[in-house]
């Protein structure tokens, strides 16, 4: 039990003070004073960014690009066939170094939305940008490349987007690039 004190009878039935200067706080306001504090705002997004790993590209040779080059004409000679294909890309990571490798099977593409002649042309030419961009210095800082009726280059850390238009003439369009 609490004992009785004498000590402050003589405030202890005096109105409340009200400010003439501030106004009152909120209930939401004031329970936020005694919300944990961080000194070091962004820390733990940090550390998590920094544990959170990548794959270094992988730089084929010569002889594995002539293999690869052999692959694709092979599908491209049985695509009425429909064969089951695997595809393995790399994606450069936005944030560090390196970045990850993603690879799709027929299980993970729909019945409907198999590849035909024409996304192996788009494939290829875009083998063709990438080799013509890693020639000029910026292969390595694409970010994305969209293939609809235009090729489109990203570059991510300077959050450049270049237009390269369709497959005619890549080499001279990514030329230009490189003259930018």
């Amino acid at each position: 039990m609490l004992e009785k004190s004498d000590k402050y009878n003589d405030i202890i039935n005096l109105p409340h003070h009200v400010s003439e200067k501030h106004v009152r706080m909120t209930i939401e306001e004031r329970s936020a004073q005694f919300a944990p504090f961080s000194a070091l705002t962004g820390y733990d997004d940090v550390i998590k960014e920094t544990a959170r790993e990548t794959n270094s590209r992988i730089e084929i040779n010569e002889e594995q690009k002539t293999i690869l080059n052999k692959k694709l004409l092979l599908i491209k000679e049985k695509i009425h066939n429909r064969p089951k294909i695997t595809v393995t890309y790399f994606i450069p990571d936005v944030k560090k170094d390196g970045g990850k490798y993603i690879e799709v099977t027929e299980n993970d593409v729909e019945k409907q939305k198999r590849l035909d002649e024409n996304d192996l042309d788009k494939m290829e030419n875009v083998l063709q940008i990438k080799e013509q961009c890693k020639r000029i210095g910026i292969a390595d800082k694409i970010t994305e490349i969209q293939v609809k009726n235009e090729y489109i280059l990203t570059l991510g850390n300077e959050q450049i987007t270049i237009n390269l238009g369709d497959a005619t003439n890549l080499k001279s369009r990514i030329d230009y690039v490189a003259a930018l």
